[in-house]
C-alpha cells in the first residue's frame, strides 16, 4: 500500500509514519510545518520507501498529484491545540473545513479510501457520559473562539459522512480523545508535555481552572494502530469511531502523579483560564469515550494504561533534556 499523511510532521502523524513503515507500506507525508516538526521524522526521513513534501493540504494541484498516486489517504492536517484555537480563530477554520473539503473532493476523484481524524472536542459541553457515537453536540456561545475548533471539526465529519452516503466514498471517521505520548509538544497547550517539562525542572506545574476537570489519555501507538486497523477494515467506512483510553484521571491528579514521577520538588500552581488564556474560556468537566463500537469493529482495546504512559513521556523527555 501506498499512503498519504496530511500533517504527517505532526505528533500523532509521525508515529502513523513509522508504524505504515514498519509494515513495509509505502509513505508520503505532506506537511506545511505551520505546527508539525521536521524532526519528528527524524528517524523515517531516509527511509527508502519514505517521502516527505514540503507544502499545505489547501493546495489543490498538489493533493491532486499526492493523492493520485496513493492507495490509501489519511488525512491528519489541522489547527491543533487549545493555545492555537483560542490565539488564531480564523486559521483554525479554514485550514480544518478548506483542508478537508480539498482532501475529499480529489479522493472522490480518484475513488481513495480516507481515513479522516476528528476529536473528542465536537461533543461539547454534554455530560452524558461516556460519550457514544450518535450522541448529541452540546456546544457553547459563538464568542467563545474554542468551540470554533469543535465546530469545524463537525463539519469535516458532516462532508465526510456526505461524501459517503451521497458518492459511496469510503471514508472512516475517527474521533482523537486526548492522545499523547513521545514527540508531542505542550507549545499549544497540551497539558502532560507541559506538566512533564515543567516537572523535570522543577518549575510550578500552571493548573488552569480548578484542576477538576477529568480527562482519559490514549497512548499514541494504541491510537495508531486502531487507524490503521480501521482502515484495513471492509466494513468501517461510513461511521465515526471513538478511539481513546477509558481510564479517567482530574488534571489536578494528574499533576501530583507527573510531580512523583518526575521526583519534582514543583509545586502546583491554579491559573484562571482569563489568567491562562488572556480571555474569557469555556470548558467541560469530564471527557470519557464509549468504546464499544470500535471494539465490536476491529477488537480494539487500549494496550497501555495511563502510568505506562505517562513513564514512556518522562522517559523520552529526561532524554531530550540531557541532550
Amino acid at each position: 500500500m501506498k499512503a498519504l499523511i496530511t500533517g504527517g510532521a505532526g505528533f500523532i502523524g509521525s508515529h502513523l509514519a513509522e508504524t505504515l513503515l514498519s509494515m513495509d507500506h509505502e509513505v508520503v507525508v505532506i506537511d506545511d510545518l505551520s505546527t508539525g516538526r521536521r524532526e519528528n521524522l527524524d528517524a523515517v526521513f531516509s527511509h527508502p520507501k519514505f517521502h516527505f513534501v514540503y507544502d499545505s493540504v489547501r493546495n489543490p494541484q498538489t493533493m491532486h498529484l499526492l493523492i493520485q498516486q496513493a492507495d490509501a489517504v489519511f488525512h491528519l492536517a489541522a489547527a491543533v491545540g487549545v493555545q492555537l484555537i483560542v490565539d488564531e480563530p480564523v486559521r483554525t477554520i479554514e485550514t480544518n473545513i478548506h483542508g478537508t473539503e480539498v482532501v475529499l473532493s480529489v479522493a472522490n476523484k480518484f475513488r481513495k479510501k480516507v481515513f479522516l481524524a476528528s476529536t473528542s472536542e465536537v461533543y461539547g459541553k454534554s455530560e452524558k457520559v461516556p460519550f457514544q457515537e450518535d450522541d448529541d453536540s452540546i456546544l457553547g456561545s459563538t464568542r467563545f473562539s474554542r468551540w470554533s475548533y469543535a465546530c469545524s471539526k463537525a463539519i469535516d465529519e458532516f462532508l465526510g459522512l456526505a461524501y459517503f452516503e451521497q458518492y459511496g466514498l469510503p471514508v472512516v471517521i475517527g474521533r482523537y480523545f486526548n492522545t499523547v505520548g513521545p514527540r508531542q509538544t505542550g507549545q499549544y497547550g497540551m497539558v502532560i508535555p507541559r506538566f512533564v517539562d515543567r516537572g523535570l525542572r522543577h518549575e510550578p506545574l500552571l493548573i488552569y481552572g480548578t484542576g477538576k476537570q477529568k480527562r482519559c489519555f490514549a497512548y499514541v501507538q494504541d491510537v495508531v494502530e486502531a487507524t490503521v486497523s480501521l482502515m484495513t477494515c471492509d466494513t468501517a467506512p461510513g461511521r465515526v469511531y471513538n478511539i481513546g483510553s477509558t481510564e479517567e484521571i482530574s488534571i489536578e491528579a494528574l499533576a501530583d502523579l507527573i510531580i512523583r514521577m518526575t521526583d519534582s520538588r514543583s509545586e502546583k500552581r491554579f491559573l484562571s483560564y482569563e489568567q491562562a488564556y488572556g480571555k474569557p474560556f469555556d470548558d467541560m468537566m469530564q471527557r470519557t469515550p464509549c468504546l464499544k463500537r470500535i471494539e465490536t469493529m476491529i477488537g480494539y482495546k487500549p494496550g497501555h494504561s495511563l502510568q505506562e504512559t505517562l513513564q514512556r513521556i518522562i522517559d523520552y523527555a529526561r532524554n531530550r533534556h540531557r541532550a
